[in-house]
């Protein structure tokens, strides 16, 4: 996060010290337009909108308000549940469940991400044992489809030719 924001006074709020929409969009690199979008959805209201010029105001404090919602954001969760969390809509226990919820989710990735990469050390290990794909640029369209199969999708080459046998006997 940045750290140099310019403050505004504005006598209409009692000297309060104000933050353009700009200058908090920058302080989290994040885009105004993503600050208006929470805006709209009833997350983060504006402290005050000048009538004149239509500019948004925040307030310092809102900032926590707004480090909160983007820290839930990269968790996972939607701008809705943001919403249900931040306005005060949800429980201990509630959030807990979200939280439980959650975790579980990012667990299941994990696990779906360690398959994806024991599947490919293993296609690596038949690819580089093979002596077809040695020449991988030489055989015809067919014959390289039927060695990227043998390669990739062993499992099922196994299945396929146990219910061809089964099929033919």
């Amino acid at each position: 996060m940045k750290q140099n924001i310019k403050e505004t006074r504005n006598p209409k709020t009692n000297g309060e010290t104000l933050l353009k929409i700009g200058e908090v969009a920058d302080f989290f690199q994040i885009s105004v337009k993503a600050v208006r979008l929470y805006e709209k959805k009833g997350i983060i209201e504006p402290k005050w909108v000048d009538p004149e010029s239509g500019y948004r105001y925040y307030t310092p404090d809102q900032l926590h308000q707004m480090s909160a919602l983007l820290e839930l954001k990269a968790l996972g969760f939607s701008l809705d549940e943001i919403k249900d969390i931040l306005v005060g809509e949800c429980s201990k226990e509630v959030l807990f469940q979200k939280m439980q919820d959650k975790m579980m989710g990012w667990h299941n990735l994990m696990v779906m991400a360690q398959n994806k990469i024991n599947a490919m050390e293993s296609i690596s290990e038949r690819l580089v044992s093979s002596k077809e794909a040695d020449k991988l640029k030489e055989l015809t369209d067919e014959e390289r489809a039927w060695l990227l199969v043998k390669l990739v999708c062993v499992e099922n080459i196994q299945v396929q030719s146990v219910l061809n046998e089964a099929i033919w006997l």
